[in-house]
């Protein structure tokens, strides 16, 4: 840190953890910060650096940093953040907290909670549920949708700063070659030019805002068992003000680099459900590579003084740059539709297969249950009335849900629709809607046994359909005509059902590229 170390942390301990052993008192360094736990308190310190994208390099810049953070921060934590110390130093050259003597240093004071309840140790540990993260996704919209939007219409202007840095800190690392690295900023410039136009309507329309930041799993914990979204990134307004998504994207990334697919694609599904912000989706893979390059540079340049974690961290920072890379080529969008009687685990299979159609986090999904909720504005686990279901209405959801993938696929995304599709005629349309927009389509089809569903349906608990037993023996006594869609045998247990439908989908993707002279996909790097 800086000369008065040792003092300035002995000042935090002796008044800001009186009572707690100092061997109680737990210190946690990050490349720009530092963060003493003790009882019910956590501190934080700013480390002072300067960087290409941060600069702590005097008292007076930490101190604004750490006010910008109580306040941002607040937003979103409020039982989090307690105040802003001032560490002040006394005439006879001794630390206090809050003098009146000149400014030695700064921290933010802040209420302890169980680290067990972060969201990147409980990725770790396997602890991370759909319920939890369907409650972090409304969360992150409810956020996003209650920031005003910023004026200036800037959108591409904004993401270009960013390349900008990430460009300079990657020739201030040695782990890369230049000739890698010149290949990748390449590749980031060609796509940023052509998503140019796309950024600057999205911000011409609102949804450039004063967003989190540093959306990563690291910086979510729950509290009451609630997510909560906190330690955003307050050192520099420019890159704190950003795409909406391209602030999602962060956490999207984090978990897709994890391996947990099919949490990112579920967040984002939530996400959507509630913000209807579609129109960013060909976007999203950059903005995940964007933010997968970050934590490329940021590994990279810990590298100096990284001691025995050296090699972890290398690998690690290795890995963020093939994902970026990887990234910047996204699949082809494809239109993947799930029918089967009410019980026969549709929703189940939708969401398995969706983080892998089309372009990363996977496909935006569809379903009938969902969009009848919308349509009566009510919650997806709130019940509905017989008369949401009379047949103008469910022709009126089939005919959403068809315009909306529709409009999904012109964009470049994947869909995966989900629902009944017992009528022949709409069967048919869905298939139609993705000749329209110029995908591939492929239908599956759930076969249940008649008593396995009424079984599913009568445990089922606050789930999106309203499905009942009586239902789905209306279903059964009705002919669905002639099924052309490949079958499923959906009776066993729902990951082996899911990895049948994995491989019937993956099976028909192989035979479309065999039939065709080259991969239909973007080349966005250059040879």
């Amino acid at each position: 840190m800086h000369e008065a170390d040792d003092a300035i942390l002995e000042c935090i301990r002796s008044r800001l953890f009186a009572g707690v052993p100092a061997e109680r008192i737990e210190t946690v360094t990050t490349h720009i910060s530092i963060v003493l736990l003790g009882g019910e308190t956590a501190v934080k310190l700013k480390r002072p650096v300067r960087r290409p994208y941060v600069d702590f390099s005097t008292p007076a810049l930490r101190l604004a940093a750490c006010e910008r953070e109580l306040d941002l921060n607040r937003r979103t934590a409020p039982q989090l953040y307690r105040a802003v110390r001032r560490i002040t130093r006394v005439p006879g050259g001794g630390l206090v907290l809050d003098g009146g003597g000149d400014l030695v240093d700064a921290v933010v004071e802040m209420r302890r909670f169980d680290a067990d309840g972060l969201f990147d140790r409980r990725a770790m540990e396997g602890t991370l549920t759909a319920p939890l993260m369907d409650r972090l996704a409304r969360t992150i919209a409810a956020f996003h949708e209650t920031i005003p939007p910023e004026p200036a219409p800037d959108g591409a202007a904004r993401m270009a700063a960013v390349l900008d840095i990430n460009e300079a800190a990657f020739a201030a690392t040695e782990l890369f070659e230049s000739e890698e690295t010149d290949r990748f900023n390449r590749g980031f410039r060609q796509e940023l030019a052509r998503l140019g136009p796309l950024l600057d309507e999205r911000a011409k329309a609102g949804r450039v805002r004063r967003c989190h930041g540093d959306l990563h799993l690291r910086n979510i914990c729950t509290v009451d068992d609630e997510p909560v979204l906190f330690d955003c990134l307050e050192f520099d307004e420019a890159l704190g003000t950003t795409d909406t998504l391209y602030d999602l994207a962060f956490l999207l990334m984090d978990l897709w680099h994890r391996g947990l697919e099919e949490f990112a694609n579920r967040v984002l599904n939530r996400y959507l459900d509630v913000t209807r912000d579609e129109s960013g989706l060909p976007a999203l893979p950059f903005f995940m590579a964007v933010r997968a390059a970050v934590r490329a540079h940021v590994g990279a340049a810990q590298l100096s003084d990284a001691g025995p974690r050296a090699s972890d961290i290398r690998a690690e920072a290795q890995r963020y740059f093939a994902l970026a890379l990887n990234l910047l080529e996204p699949e082809p969008a494809r239109l993947i539709a799930v029918g089967g009687l009410s019980g026969s685990g549709k929703s189940t299979v939708a969401a398995a297969l969706a983080p892998r159609i089309g372009p990363a986090p996977g496909a935006r999904t569809l379903s009938s249950d969902r969009i009848r909720k919308r349509f009566s504005g009510v919650s997806a686990e709130t019940r509905l009335e017989a008369d949401a279901y009379t047949s103008d209405m469910t022709e009126h959801v089939y005919a959403a849900m068809a315009a909306d993938a529709e409009r999904i696929l012109r964009l470049g995304h994947g869909v995966v629709a989900d629902a009944t599709f017992e009528r022949a005629a709409d069967r048919s349309r869905i298939a139609a809607t993705a000749r329209d927009a110029g995908v591939n389509f492929q239908g599956l089809w759930l076969d249940v046994d008649p008593a396995e569903m009424l079984r599913r349906v009568a445990a089922r608990r606050n789930d999106p359909s309203d499905a009942t037993t009586a239902i789905v023996r209306q279903q059964l006594a009705r002919d669905p005509g002639d099924i052309d869609w490949e079958r499923i045998d959906g009776d066993g247990e729902p990951e082996p059902v899911a990895e049948a439908a994995r491989r019937a989908v993956a099976a028909r993707a192989q035979r479309m590229e065999r039939s065709r002279p080259g991969r239909n996909v973007r080349d966005t790097l250059p040879d």
